[in-house]
C-alpha cells in the first residue's frame, strides 16, 4: 500500500483543525478538494477516520490510532525533501505576536546568527503549520499550549511586563502595581482572549473579571484606545518603545512580576546547519543580557505548553 503524502496533510490537518473549512484554508487548497484527498486515503485504508455531523467532525478510533504515525511519515518525507534540496540557503525565520514587537529580541542576535530570511506569521498556528509543511525552517515568538509533537520549542527571553494605562486611570500615579491592585479595572486585548493565551491566564490568575477587546490594527491605534479610557489597561513587555501617544502610562508590575516567555520553535528533526547556529547565539545572548532569569518567589509565568496528542 503506497500513502499519498498529500492526502496524508490533508488528514493530519483536518485532525488538528476538526474542522474542514479551516484545514482546507491552512493548506491553501479548497474544502472540496481536501475532502476529495480524506475519502481517497479511507478508502485506501478501507477505514472511516472522521465522524462527519451536522455540528463538525471528530476522530473514529481508527483516526486516533493513525494521527501520530501519519504525522511521522509527513516529517520524514520533507526531510526526504531537504535533504536532496540541500541547505545551501538562508535560515527563514518567522516571529508572530507583532503586538508585543517579537523582532526587538530577534534583531539583537541576527548580526551574529548567521545567513536569516525574516518573514512575519499571522499567528502562533499559521506558523505551525508553516513549520510542519516545511515552508520555514524556525519561528520565534510566545509558544502556548497546546504545542503540536512535532515541534520543538526552546526559551530564550524571559521579559518582564508593564501595565499600560490612561494617565486619568486611577492608579496611574502608581510609581509600581501589584498584578490583584487591577481588579477593578478592565483588560483590554487585541483579540479573543481564547487565542492570547497570556493575557487569558493573567486574567484567570489574578482575578481580573472586566475584559473586553478590540480589533488588532497595531499597537499606536491599540495604544490610543487605552489611552481613551480611564478604566481600561492591558499588558506590554517593558522594552517595548511606545509611541508618542499623549495621556498613556506605563506602569511595572511586582509582588509578582509578571513575565512573558520569548521561544523559538522548530520542526522536530530540522537538519539546517543555521538552526543550530541560531540557538547557540541566542543562548549566548540570554546569559550575557541574563534573559532567563527566574524568581517562583518573585515573578509569575503562565502554565507552560502542553504538547499535542
Amino acid at each position: 500500500m503506497d500513502l499519498d503524502v498529500a492526502q496524508l496533510r490533508a488528514f493530519v490537518c483536518a485532525a488538528e483543525e476538526l474542522h474542514f473549512g479551516r484545514a482546507a484554508r491552512a493548506l491553501s487548497i479548497s474544502q472540496q478538494a481536501l475532502s476529495k484527498r480524506i475519502a481517497r486515503l479511507e478508502s485506501l485504508l478501507g477505514t472511516q477516520l472522521f465522524h462527519r455531523g451536522g455540528t463538525g467532525v471528530s476522530l473514529t478510533e481508527a483516526g486516533q490510532r493513525f494521527l501520530a504515525p501519519a504525522r511521522h511519515t509527513i516529517v520524514a518525507a520533507d526531510t526526504a525533501i531537504a535533504a536532496v534540496a540541500g541547505t545551501n540557503r538562508p535560515l527563514r525565520v518567522d516571529v508572530w505576536g507583532h503586538l508585543y514587537a517579537p523582532m526587538r529580541t530577534l534583531t539583537q542576535v541576527a548580526s551574529h546568527a548567521g545567513d536569516l530570511m525574516l518573514g512575519h506569521g499571522r499567528d502562533l498556528t499559521s506558523v505551525t503549520t508553516a513549520l510542519l509543511h516545511g515552508d520555514i525552517d524556525a519561528a520565534f515568538g510566545r509558544v502556548h499550549p497546546p504545542l503540536h509533537t512535532g515541534l520543538t520549542h526552546r526559551l530564550i527571553r524571559l521579559e518582564p511586563v508593564d501595565a499600560i494605562m490612561s494617565a486619568h486611570h486611577p492608579l496611574a500615579s502608581e510609581q509600581a502595581l501589584r498584578p490583584d491592585q487591577l481588579h477593578d479595572s478592565i483588560l483590554w486585548a487585541p483579540g479573543a482572549l481564547d487565542r492570547l493565551d497570556f493575557l487569558h491566564q493573567f486574567a484567570e490568575r489574578f482575578d481580573i473579571p472586566d475584559r473586553a477587546t478590540s480589533i488588532n490594527l497595531g499597537l499606536p491605534h491599540f495604544l490610543a484606545e487605552i489611552a481613551a479610557d480611564p478604566q481600561r489597561f492591558s499588558l506590554l513587555p517593558a522594552d517595548v518603545p511606545l509611541p508618542d501617544i499623549p495621556g498613556l502610562r506605563s506602569v511595572p508590575l511586582i509582588n509578582p512580576t509578571p513575565l512573558y516567555a520569548w521561544s523559538l520553535l522548530w520542526r522536530t528533526g530540522n537538519e539546517h546547519p543555521g538552526l543550530h547556529h541560531l540557538t547557540a547565539t541566542c543562548a549566548a545572548q540570554a546569559a550575557r543580557s541574563r534573559w532567563l532569569e527566574y524568581d517562583p518567589v518573585r515573578d509569575w509565568m503562565p502554565e507552560p505548553p502542553k504538547p499535542l496528542s
